[in-house]
């Protein structure tokens, strides 16, 4: 037959469509790439929502009142129950808590964000001071224009100006 398989080749199937079997070798895995960046153990975590407030107290509640119960499923699918049966007025205190952390978050935010453009002038700083040494005066003004815009970033004040 022209161009036809012949019943052997068909039966045999293709090689990248094969399940793996144990006794098949595994497939490479991927190489390792660089990841997630590490996290800021000095930046401020995010305020919960007005929900998330809510299942703070509904929690001890509930554990209180189902003390045999060990799910957390359970908890939530109750909370979120609750959660959506009640009216706006009842929801109120919890949206009023919210807001404030959300407040404090915001507050605590841009203290945080001042303290890293003061760490990042330092730098600067530092990289203009050396470029100046070596004679590079390219990267002098590279480095001094990063200087200044990060200075105004900051609100035109920094730890150096006060």
């Amino acid at each position: 037959m022209k161009g036809g398989k012949s019943k052997t080749e068909s039966k045999r199937g293709d090689a990248k469509l094969a399940v793996n079997k144990k006794g098949a070798p595994a497939k490479a895995r991927k190489p390792a790439g660089k990841g997630k960046a590490a996290k800021d153990p000095n930046k401020p975590k995010r305020p919960p929502s007005a929900f998330f407030v809510f299942m703070e107290e509904f929690r001890k509640q509930f554990n209180k009142e189902h003390p045999d119960n060990k799910a957390v499923s359970a908890v939530g699918k109750a909370a979120g129950a609750k959660w959506k049966s009640m009216s706006d007025a009842e929801k109120a205190p919890y949206v009023a808590k919210s807001e404030k952390r959300k407040v404090e978050y915001e507050k605590s935010m841009r203290a945080y964000n001042k303290k890293q453009v003061d760490v990042y002038l330092i730098k600067f700083f530092i990289i203009a001071i050396l470029s100046w040494w070596h004679g590079s005066l390219g990267l002098l003004f590279i480095v001094l224009m990063c200087f200044c815009f990060c200075w105004l970033m900051s609100g035109g004040r920094s730890y150096w100006w006060r």
